[in-house]
């Protein structure tokens, strides 16, 4: 098999038909997760407050942020992107903005994030496989395990994006088609960030391409790529320190009614739906990015992300 000297020592193996495998020898060793967890984990207390936990989240470039005791070290639960995007007024924790605080987004952002985490935390433990970690985030469609000791206590994460990572550069015969989303949401330009949100939450998405109308003559309307709204993009411009100056009110509609226009990447990374996955990945890892737009014939034809890309590795 040819493959990059870069990648995880004998974690992956190209079978005839082109299918990426964990090699049997591998999966059967007790605690082989820890040889491509991050032992650094960034961590919070429950007691931080939602604009605390986000600023942290995006100044690290993090989808989640666990939250521990500080006296034990202990797992209490987990914030993600999501999270705050449900706060946001994506879904049932904006009842914490609406109701509680009536609207206050400035007295809101500075509740205790324990109010909106993810308490029943999916982990796994630091004597598990990869093959184990693989098989449980795509059973409970999670992006990423902490990994705990016989204490709960956390001693790494690994995620969707260090399994991408050992498929990088790993030549086989999968391609993109075989594994992408070809039903793509999306949405326009004018669309607000409390509407991005809400798309997110409720499908359960990280990214939505941003389309627009697109004229040729004689060539009827097309849908045209102008961008793509992240989970993560959000999160920035709640964290963003400069976003107090643009509030007229306290009121949370000055941030909401912004449109995603000022958030979205507008130079998109695209691929193809013959491109091979190891090349994929590899664009991926070097672009720091978690999906892309399939194109074909300059058409939208679908979305592959992270999560379909696991779904590739057989255990």
């Amino acid at each position: 098999m040819r493959r990059k000297e870069t990648t995880n020592n004998n974690a992956l193996r190209t079978m005839d038909r082109g299918d990426v495998e964990f090699e049997t020898h591998a999966s059967e060793h007790e605690g082989d997760v820890m040889s491509i967890a991050k032992k650094t984990v960034v961590k919070a207390p429950q007691t931080a407050t939602i604009k605390e936990a986000a600023e942290i989240m995006v100044k690290n470039k993090f989808r989640r942020l666990p939250i521990t005791d500080p006296g034990t070290g202990k797992l209490l639960g987990m914030v993600t992107s999501m999270d705050i995007l449900d706060f946001l007024g994506g879904g049932d924790k904006y009842r914490i903005l609406e109701e509680k605080y009536e609207g206050n987004f400035l007295a809101a952002i500075n509740e205790s994030v324990k109010e909106i985490m993810t308490r029943e935390v999916e982990t796994i433990s630091h004597k598990d496989s990869m093959a184990n970690a693989v098989n449980k985030m795509i059973e409970k469609e999670v992006g990423a395990l902490p990994v705990v000791d016989s204490n709960q206590k956390i001693v790494g994460i690994v995620s969707e994006r260090d399994f991408v990572g050992l498929i990088a550069g790993v030549f086989t015969d999968e391609l993109v088609e075989e594994f992408m989303t070809p039903d793509v949401i999306t949405t326009t330009p004018g669309t607000r960030i409390e509407g991005a949100s809400k798309i997110m939450v409720r499908n359960k998405l990280r990214r939505i391409p941003v389309v627009g109308e697109e004229r040729k003559t004689p060539h009827p309307v097309t849908d045209k790529i102008v961008g793509i709204v992240t989970a993560t993009d959000i999160l920035g411009f709640l964290g963003k320190n400069s976003l107090f100056g643009r509030l007229v009110t306290n009121n949370a509609e000055d941030i909401l009614n912004t449109t995603i226009t000022e958030i979205m990447e507008t130079k998109v990374v695209a691929t193809t739906p013959n491109t091979r996955l190891g090349d994929l990945c590899s664009s991926m890892q070097l672009e720091g990015i978690g999906g892309l737009p399939v194109i074909q014939n300059h058409e939208l034809v679908g979305i592959i992300t992270e999560s379909d890309i696991l779904k590739a590795i057989k255990v």
